[in-house]
């Protein structure tokens, strides 16, 4: 079997209760973001079809959203191609998340009032729990929960979509990263950090822990760029 259908197809899980196109354009994304997809490989959508056992609907339907994300081109007289994440790109997207989550947890510190501070607590508090237990997968979606609680008090929803697609392209480094127990510890210690910043309606401090904290993140997701040999 081709490496490349293979690889897509080992990304393909469906236990998840979702419709076929988005199982398939899931799987792509993945593999693509992820670099199993070399940059300038063609996606031959008969092949993926014929091996994968399937209608070439769904993968015309992933290859047009993955066309609108910018991780596939369509070249003339050849057909789709891979673009990929490059190290370059994860530079931009950073600087990019750094402006608009400093921006957010400012706008959602001034909009919360006690029991939205309580509330946020208890999610930080649960996310030490989990991590204790060594329950990954909770503490990457306690983590999404922390972001998003921000996001949503912030009541900036346009910014709150925005800051969600970029997240989008390197959410799989992200979940990989955070398998580091050092990594899980050091994000937790910077989630509280923010809290009190925020407390505190410390603008500066929130600042300067958002942005070490995303640092901290990308160096993460660099140095598993750079193991995966993805330029």
């Amino acid at each position: 079997m081709n490496t490349v259908v293979e690889s897509v197809r080992k990304n393909l899980d469906f236990t998840q209760n979702k419709t076929l196109k988005i199982l398939i354009y899931e799987a792509f994304k993945k593999t693509i973001v992820l670099g199993d997809i070399p940059a300038g490989s063609r996606i031959n959508e008969n092949e993926f079809a014929d091996v994968l056992n399937i209608s070439r609907t769904p993968i015309r339907f992933a290859m047009s959203q993955l066309v609108k994300e910018q991780l596939v081109e369509h070249v003339p007289r050849v057909g789709i191609v891979v673009k990929g994440i490059s190290i370059k790109d994860a530079h931009e997207i950073y600087e990019i998340r750094k402006s608009l989550d400093t921006l957010a947890t400012i706008a959602a510190m001034k909009q919360m009032n006690e029991e939205d501070f309580a509330e946020l607590k208890k999610i930080l508090e649960r996310g030490e729990e989990l991590n204790k237990e060594e329950k990954v997968d909770s503490v990457l979606q306690n983590f999404s929960d922390f972001n998003a609680f921000i996001y949503e008090k912030s009541q900036m929803f346009r910014l709150k979509s925005f800051v969600l697609s970029l997240q989008a392209y390197l959410l799989y480094f992200r979940d990989i990263a955070i398998r580091s127990s050092d990594r899980r510890d050091r994000a937790l210690e910077e989630h509280w950090l923010i809290f009190r910043g925020m407390q505190t309606k410390d603008e500066d401090q929130i600042q300067l822990i958002t942005h070490e904290h995303l640092d901290h993140s990308l160096k993460f997701i660099l140095a598993e760029m750079e193991r995966r040999k993805i330029d």
